[in-house]
């Protein structure tokens, strides 16, 4: 209720909100959303289903906390919010069977994760997604995912995920033991931007481990108000991490570094699990950051390409963020860094706000393409898994696939090695 009572509806959050610039609702906004959780928080109004959808029609970037004068944390009220929202429905009628398997059974699984990731695999590499694509097979998924699967590349094959070494040693004398954090859904769709990132930090003086007892980091439970699951395997990864005695906890998706760098505040009623929290959060570091702070990248390759950033929200506005990327951004040989209009914007990808709220995503990437195009750049370069779907899916749906890509900011350092 004090942080609630913070807000004192003066507006500036207005602009910065992508929901509200689309619609121009009050109930779209974070002011508005705020004076109904007001509403909630003094018995005026119920947890009804018209209430779930404005809390759920949020993106959840955090745009309005940097705009927010007064400092209210909007992104932890949210997520309260939407935990009153689950815990009411369950109350009611118990947790729905596919929210059961997705967050009790799947996320915090990483070998379950790891084999739907090879079932796609073999999918992709027997032809069926293009098949499907060709013959219209694809029309059977829900409109929203088969959208967006023409926006998944292809995904690393069992074999060479084998190959992974779980201690990678420093090109030079080493600086620091890293442990790499390689997230759930990242190192399945990304896993050679997983293997870019080491390979990075190798060459600028890390042992780079792999801690094979890390999980999921739990911002896909936080933000979709499954807040015990989340406090759950943000305890497995304090423990995983403190057992490797790494010098730094290293990240490369702007989503789950938010998560990771606020475990601290998931323990307010466990002393000793919030000490454990604040020493494991002084760790964690983005990768931008840290690779910024380190001795310049020896690249050896000129890529001469018009580049522009798009900042992850959850980097920009849930970490403070910006500059070390665009730093390195201008340190690659021939690289040229164009700014865009509304760089720190959301792209309308928000972890699964795609899928959960397809139509207003598109529209809110339709809108961000339009900037991306006055940059008339060649590569779009982002810094979160999510984002580089999203964007991925923007170039097909501007038609610019035959003259623009999007890349992860570590596949594109990589590329200058």
């Amino acid at each position: 209720m004090d942080e609630i009572m913070n807000c004192m509806h003066c507006g500036f959050c207005l602009p910065s909100c992508p929901t509200y610039r689309e619609t121009g609702m009050e109930s779209y906004s974070p002011r508005g959303r705020i004076a109904l959780m007001k509403g909630v928080a003094n018995n005026r109004l119920k947890i009804d289903a018209e209430f779930e959808k404005n809390m759920y029609a949020c993106l959840g970037c955090r745009a309005c906390e940097t705009a927010c004068p007064a400092g209210v944390p909007y992104g932890s009220l949210i997520e309260t919010a939407r935990k009153a929202v689950e815990d009411k429905k369950k109350s009611d009628t118990g947790m729905p069977l596919v929210r059961r398997l997705i967050f009790n059974k799947v996320f915090p699984h990483p070998k379950r994760i790891r084999a739907l990731g090879t079932a796609l695999w073999a999918a992709q590499a027997a032809g069926l997604q293009g098949l499907a694509s060709k013959t219209g097979l694809i029309r059977i998924l829900p409109r929203e995912m088969a959208e967006m699967q023409s926006s998944v590349e292809k995904i690393a094959s069992p074999m060479a995920r084998k190959k992974r070494r779980a201690y990678m040693h420093a090109a030079r004398e080493p600086l620091y033991k890293v442990g790499l954090f390689t997230g759930c859904v990242m190192d399945v769709m990304f896993y050679e931007t997983n293997q870019a990132t080491a390979n990075l930090l190798n060459k600028v003086g890390c042992d780079v481990i792999f801690v094979e007892q890390q999980s999921c980091c739990g911002a896909l439970h936080a933000h979709a108000g499954e807040k015990d699951g989340a406090v759950d395997l943000a305890k497995r990864n304090i423990e995983a991490f403190e057992k490797a005695g790494v010098d730094f906890i290293v990240n490369n998706a702007g989503g789950c570094g938010a998560a990771l760098k606020e475990y601290h505040h998931w323990f307010h009623d466990d002393p000793e699990w919030q000490a454990r929290a604040m020493a494991f959060v002084a760790k964690v570091r983005d990768v931008n950051e840290l690779l910024a702070e380190l001795p310049p990248t020896a690249f050896t390759k000129t890529l001469n390409l018009r580049v522009t950033y798009q900042d992850s929200c959850h980097l920009a506005h849930g970490q403070g963020i910006r500059n070390q990327p665009r730093q390195l951004l201008r340190s690659i040989p021939g690289v040229e860094l164009v700014e865009m209009n509304n760089a720190d914007s959301c792209c309308g990808s928000a972890g699964i706000y795609n899928i959960t709220n397809f139509d207003m995503s598109m529209q809110i990437l339709d809108h961000k393409m339009d900037d991306v195009k006055s940059t008339k750049a060649n590569v779009i370069v982002t810094s979160n898994p999510g984002c580089l779907l999203q964007m991925r899916q923007g170039i097909i749906r501007a038609g610019l696939q035959a003259h623009m890509e999007a890349v992860h900011i570590m596949d594109l350092l990589h590329r200058a090695l």
